[in-house]
């Protein structure tokens, strides 16, 4: 399987900016890059801890921000990212925007319906 980077637009009470993120289905949230958040003037509520996938602890400011993909907006949460942290878009955000990776194609579509039960 390869990898699946999307385009969205992040809006912040400042504004807004395209950004290109890695579709991570093993992220809950979304890591995008504490300069351009703060740019945006997302703000910060609090600091989280997070296992790396080398099983590391790391603590980073988490907010809210709204997402545009393909004209669908939501809002979700975000990670503050650190300059060596990868930038994707997590399955809250591909949720929030009823998005899923297609295997076949490695690309994500819209979702046929969510889960209810």
């Amino acid at each position: 399987m390869g990898h699946t980077n999307v385009k969205v637009k992040i809006y912040g009470p400042n504004g807004s900016e395209d950004v290109e993120l890695l579709v991570d289905t093993g992220s809950t949230y979304s890591w995008v890059s504490k300069i351009l958040l703060d740019k945006l003037g997302v703000k910060p509520m609090k600091p989280w801890n997070f296992r790396t996938i080398e099983g590391r602890i790391v603590s980073r400011q988490i907010g809210e921000a709204v997402i545009q993909y393909d004209g669908e907006k939501a809002t979700t949460v975000v990670v503050f990212g650190e300059e060596k942290d990868a930038k994707v878009l997590g399955v809250y955000a591909l949720e929030g925007l009823r998005l899923e990776v297609d295997p076949l194609t490695n690309k994500i579509k819209k979702s046929e319906a969510l889960l209810a039960i």
